[in-house]
């Protein structure tokens, strides 16, 4: 399985608001992305059926942005307790300002640990 290079995996943990797109025609947007045990992780805030979740769930290759470059990624579902109770403290100690508990809190419910996403360079 192919990882991150340690340096990308810094610039990432460092990054509050992650550059991600799915496949080549969507825009890039910005989301909250957590790095656990060298491993990257993004969950949605909304499940929307036009939203960035779903099109990596239907198209699994995009792309983000990691400093200035673009990087392809592919995309694959997180699986286990484990690991989705290692993401959630991932986002608890990352965004940790008052206004991000509510959406600390909401990422952590079953239906958000669901959706959550395993990025993986290509």
């Amino acid at each position: 399985m192919t990882r991150f290079a340690r340096a990308a995996l810094r610039t990432i943990d460092e990054t509050r608001y992650f550059s991600i797109r799915s496949g080549t025609e969507h825009r890039y947007i910005g989301i909250w992305v957590v790095v656990v045990d060298g491993r990257v992780f993004v969950r949605p805030w909304n499940d929307r059926r036009t939203g960035w979740y779903r099109a990596f769930l239907a198209e699994r290759r995009g792309s983000v942005k990691i400093g200035q470059r673009d990087v392809q990624v592919r995309a694959r579902p997180a699986r286990g307790e484990k690991l989705n109770d290692a993401v959630d403290r991932a986002y608890s100690e990352k965004y940790t300002t008052k206004p991000n508990q509510k959406y600390v809190k909401g990422f952590a419910t079953a239906k958000r640990r669901a959706t959550t996403l395993e990025l993986l360079p290509v």
